[in-house]
């Protein structure tokens, strides 16, 4: 299904046979070396044909995070594509959703280096994948070859505004958030502005919108079902749906893809601190959905305005990660130093929320020493700066 347009002159030399086998040995070369590594190659080779290869073994290494090694080392890059692309668990998320609603086209607007398409035609969905920037379009074309995808993704450079999505089921906007001064935080400055892409996406059955998982909740298209998705523990980004659950709240989890759904609840009260704190994942919180997590924990707040539930009983919860509290003392850095010289406290993990003392500074003042491990929580209880002292319940469930 792709064009029949040339690679990029760019691209090019890297797909012929003197460019696949410069790029095989350069899989595990150390970037430390690069010089070193750059003048041998160039007796053997040609020097613009080495630059090209050094720079795609870079950035498949960075990218192996991102798509796992076996996809990374057989895929091309650009470096905003690595940086901005969708981590591969994250896209076939998606993609499994769309599937799921019975999706089988999808015209995927600003598809850079192709990550998403990637995972929607993995899914069984045709794709046409558009970018206006011709080297990035090239690139996306090279992943769906690479992958041997190329039957399900028509990939087309042009402006994505001018593109008739009419005849797909679905559409996929990404539109990009970062300009030449780093990350765009007005919706209205994305490329394509965020009322585009809202237009765009109200337009088919379905549609998914990739958004900042800081988004204001006020900013948020009434009709739309806005998820937000971690992985690991860290938020990855928030999505629009559209046709889907409209006004609906979700947090999912990954990889376990655990999700938990907004009920409406008014907020959690607060309440003495209990045996256990839970750290509900950044999606929840992102979400508004702490009062769900804590409903579900038979919990409340340490504060009002802070994001830690309590508890008296232990429950094991994908949504949130459980500590069991041993000591509560008023903010005092003397009375901490104290009590982690008498624990033999050496591995001192800290977190903080609402409180303006950084974590490095606590544990140069404090200097921990000793066998034993502690986690300490810098916060507020009940409007008091806190310093709550304990350890992992349980692991966490993700």
């Amino acid at each position: 299904m792709n064009d029949a347009a040339s690679p990029s002159p760019h691209l090019a030399p890297l797909l012929g046979d003197e460019g696949q086998a410069l790029l095989a040995a350069l899989r595990d070369y150390d970037p430390g070396q690069e010089l070193a590594v750059a003048t041998r190659l160039r007796r053997e080779h040609p020097a613009e044909l080495v630059s090209a290869a050094l720079t795609q073994a870079r950035l498949r290494q960075r990218a192996v995070a991102k798509f796992g090694a076996e996809d990374a080392y057989r895929m091309y890059f650009t470096p905003h594509g690595v940086e901005q692309s969708t981590r591969a668990s994250v896209a076939a998320h998606r993609a499994g959703r769309f599937a799921r609603l019975g999706v089988r086209s999808v015209a995927d607007l600003c598809c850079g280096i192709g990550g998403d398409a990637l995972a929607l035609a993995r899914a069984g969905i045709s794709v046409l994948a558009v970018d206006r920037d011709p080297f990035t379009a090239a690139v996306a074309r090279a992943n769906a070859e690479a992958l041997g995808l190329a039957d399900l993704i028509e990939v087309r450079c042009a402006d994505v505004t001018e593109v008739d999505t009419s005849s797909y089921d679905a559409v996929f906007v990404d539109p990009a958030r970062r300009g030449g001064r780093g990350r765009i935080f007005d919706p209205e400055a994305y490329s394509p502005p965020l009322s585009w892409a809202i237009g765009a996406a109200r337009a088919p059955g379905y549609a998914a919108l990739k958004i900042a998982p800081g988004i204001p909740h006020e900013a948020i298209p009434e009709e739309a079902e806005t998820e937000w998705i971690s992985d690991h523990g860290d938020v990855k980004e928030a999505v629009l749906w559209f046709g889907t659950a409209p006004g609906a709240r979700r947090a999912t989890l990954l990889p376990s893809g655990a999700a938990l759904v907004g009920r409406g609840l008014p907020d959690p009260a607060v309440r003495k601190t209990g045996r256990f704190l839970y750290e509900p994942d950044g999606a929840v919180i992102r979400a508004h959905l702490v009062a769900e997590a804590a409903e579900d924990l038979d919990g409340g707040l340490i504060d009002g305005t802070i994001a830690y539930i309590t508890a008296d009983e232990l429950r094991p919860t994908p949504y949130a990660t459980a500590y069991e509290i041993t000591d509560e003392l008023p903010f005092n850095l003397k009375k901490l130093k104290a009590l982690l010289r008498e624990r033999e406290v050496g591995h001192l993990t800290v977190k903080k929320r609402g409180s303006a003392v950084e974590p490095e500074e606590l544990r140069r003042k404090v200097k921990p020493s000793g066998p034993n491990a502690a986690t300490v929580f810098l916060t507020r209880v009940a409007g008091a700066p806190s310093m709550l002292i304990g350890a992992p319940a349980a692991p966490a469930v993700r």
